[in-house]
């Protein structure tokens, strides 16, 4: 899985540069629910950050059409799903990965990704399963570790998602999404000196991707260190996605009921990106 992100009810229409906080379930790309963008959807890599909603659209139906002809496709199924849920279809994307996990009951990532849809979906429990089916003892993957924390820290049951990505940083030294995901974790607990190491940690490492500095603006932000806050939010972006990026951050910052909102809607990050 990858980093978390900013739950969907956090997001601004034209969040467009910013990656958004996901359940990272996956191996290969990873998709969150989003009215435009993700900085993790990917059907193949960063190229779903900068997607406007026609640009979505037309993605959805392209890969639609993929996968009727060939419905049994792990890939195409994959993507497919990943792509409907960041058009905010998750029923649809649940359903699809239920078929090609019919199809492909003993792929690793094909059960990532249905644990992914699951969890968005709002299962939980069965999202949970999914992903611990999909581990295998003798060679666990970090990004199913990070993922499962992500749907743990969902149920109530932090330590034990700490718990979760420290293995998964066992197993991958500071990867970024990671850590990300770990100060997340903090973050919805309102420890939030705790939350900005890991984050700041996060976001030194060569492979930090925008939701990375999303959530330590976030993080920062709700320290009171407003104009800290914007400088981070800015970074990496063009003029417009930064200006629509710092109006959100603002208003987010404003809402009285800020904690109440992250709380109820956090869905985790992409662990590991996987489509």
């Amino acid at each position: 899985m990858a980093v978390r992100r900013l739950p969907s009810s956090l997001r601004p229409a034209l969040l467009t540069g910013a990656a958004l906080l996901v359940i990272g379930v996956g191996l290969a790309g990873c998709a969150g629910k989003s009215n435009l963008t993700t900085g993790s959807v990917r059907p193949s890599s960063a190229a779903g950050g900068t997607m406007n909603t026609t640009d979505l659209r037309g993605a959805v139906d392209s890969i639609g059409r993929a996968y009727e002809k060939n419905p049994r496709d792990a890939a195409t199924g994959i993507n497919y799903a990943s792509a409907l849920r960041m058009n905010g279809r998750n029923a649809q994307a649940l359903a699809v990965m239920q078929q090609v996990a019919i199809s492909n009951p003993n792929n690793r990532e094909v059960l990532a990704a249905y644990g992914k849809a699951q969890a968005a979906a709002g299962q939980l429990e069965q999202a949970l399963n999914t992903i611990l089916r999909a581990q295998t003892p003798d060679r666990p993957d970090w990004r199913l570790k990070s993922a499962e924390g992500a749907i743990l820290d969902q149920l109530g049951r932090s330590n034990e998602a700490r718990q979760r990505y420290r293995e998964a940083l066992d197993i991958q030294p500071d990867e970024p999404s990671v850590l990300s995901n770990l100060g997340m974790s903090y973050l919805l607990a309102k420890d939030l000196k705790t939350a900005e190491t890991y984050m700041r940690a996060a976001a030194r490492q060569p492979g930090a991707d925008s939701s990375v500095r999303q959530n330590l603006a976030l993080t920062v932000g709700l320290q009171g260190r407003f104009q800290e806050a914007e400088t981070i939010a800015r970074q990496e972006l063009t003029s417009g996605q930064a200006e629509a990026n710092v109006a959100y951050l603002r208003s987010m910052l404003a809402q009285q009921n800020a904690w109440n909102t992250l709380a109820a809607n956090y869905t985790g990050n992409d662990a590991g990106n996987t489509n």
